[in-house]
């Protein structure tokens, strides 16, 4: 059974259906929050500064492409969660993943944000696994 099946969608129970609404959400704001930062900093180089002996140093323009591009693609994947597409829930997994590392590695230049959005994105592949396994 997948997420876009559609013989399916009458017997899938109530919480399932309301950890993906819930997932969707908040891939959708997340998406979309880490988007406008990432146009904040390719705007502005001086947008983010960092703290003294960071191991990993990229330029703030790279994390801003970064964040715009994972931040598109959450975005999308959280309306294809919305229209409940079979492709939408496994890769929703592996972005809500990508999203937790990038913020991970982010987390000199904004450290409560970034810890926000990794715990938000283990809530979402929570939710989406969590939902998975009651349509089983």
């Amino acid at each position: 059974m997948t997420y876009g099946d559609m013989d399916s969608r009458q017997s899938v129970p109530s919480t399932a259906v309301g950890g993906l609404a819930f997932a969707a959400s908040v891939m959708v704001m997340v998406g979309s929050f880490s988007m406008v930062a990432g146009l904040a900093a390719i705007l502005d180089d001086d947008y983010l500064v960092v703290s003294r002996r960071y191991a990993f140093d990229l330029d703030t323009v790279a994390w801003g492409w970064i964040h715009l591009v994972l931040g598109a693609a959450f975005v999308a994947v959280g309306v294809g969660l919305f229209a409940n597409k079979s492709w939408a829930g496994m890769i929703a997994i592996v972005l809500a993943g990508l999203i937790a590392i990038d913020y991970f590695f982010f987390i000199p230049f904004q450290p409560v944000w970034s810890l926000v959005v990794i715990a938000l994105c283990a809530w979402v592949i929570w939710a989406l696994t969590r939902a998975r396994q009651e349509e089983s």
